[in-house]
C-alpha cells in the first residue's frame, strides 16, 4: 500500500483541531450577523405604542366610513386622542389629536368623512417620515377627491366615497 495510514491518535487531534476552529469562527461571525439584523429593522422599525393603537383606532374608522356608516367613528376616535395626549414621549404630534377630537365631534356621515382627511395626511407624513409601517399600511389615494388614506388591505376600500366608489383609488406606495 502506497498510502501510509495516519495513526488514529493524530485523526482524533485533527478532528478536535477542527471543531474548535469552526467554533471560534463561528463565535467571530455572530455579532456581525447580528449586526445585520439591525440593519434590516433599522429601516423598518416596528410601531411602538401609542402609534400601533392609533393605527388600530385609525383602521376602524377607515372601515367604517367605506361603509358608509359612522358607528364606532367616535369611540375610536376619541380613543386616538386619549393615546396621543396620554403619550409621555410625545411620538406622535398634538395635532393628531385634535384631528381625532374634531372627528368624534362629526354629526353626520359629510362631517366626518371631511375630519377623515386632515387625520389621514397627519399619520401617511408620521409613517412617511419615520419609515415606519412598510409593506403593511398602504397609502391609497383617491383622485375623485383628492385625498389619501391608509388601509392594511389589498383591495382598495375608499373611505370617502364609500359604497358609491368603494373601490375607486391607487396605491401610492
Amino acid at each position: 500500500m502506497l498510502v501510509k495510514q495516519i495513526p488514529n491518535q493524530y485523526n482524533m487531534k485533527l478532528l478536535k483541531y477542527t471543531a474548535c476552529m469552526f467554533v471560534a469562527a463561528t463565535l467571530f461571525t455572530l455579532p456581525f450577523a447580528s449586526f445585520a439584523a439591525d440593519e434590516k429593522t433599522a429601516d423598518n422599525p416596528t410601531l411602538a405604542q401609542p402609534v400601533k393603537s392609533v393605527l388600530d383606532h385609525y383602521l376602524k374608522i377607515q372601515a367604517a366610513l367605506a361603509q358608509d356608516s359612522i358607528k364606532g367613528v367616535d369611540e375610536n376616535a376619541s380613543a386616538i386622542a386619549k393615546s396621543v395626549r396620554g403619550d409621555e414621549k410625545k411620538l406622535l404630534s398634538s395635532d393628531v389629536a385634535t384631528q381625532a377630537e374634531k372627528l368624534a365631534k362629526a354629526a353626520d356621515l359629510t362631517a366626518a368623512r371631511d375630519a377623515f382627511q386632515p387625520l389621514s395626511n397627519l399619520l401617511i407624513k408620521y409613517l412617511a417620515d419615520n419609515k415606519a409601517g412598510v409593506g403593511t399600511y398602504h397609502e391609497v389615494f383617491c383622485p375623485m377627491v383628492n385625498a389619501s388614506w391608509l388601509q392594511t388591505e389589498t383591495d382598495i376600500k375608499n373611505p370617502y366615497l364609500g359604497n358609491a366608489m368603494l373601490s375607486c383609488g391607487e396605491f401610492k406606495n
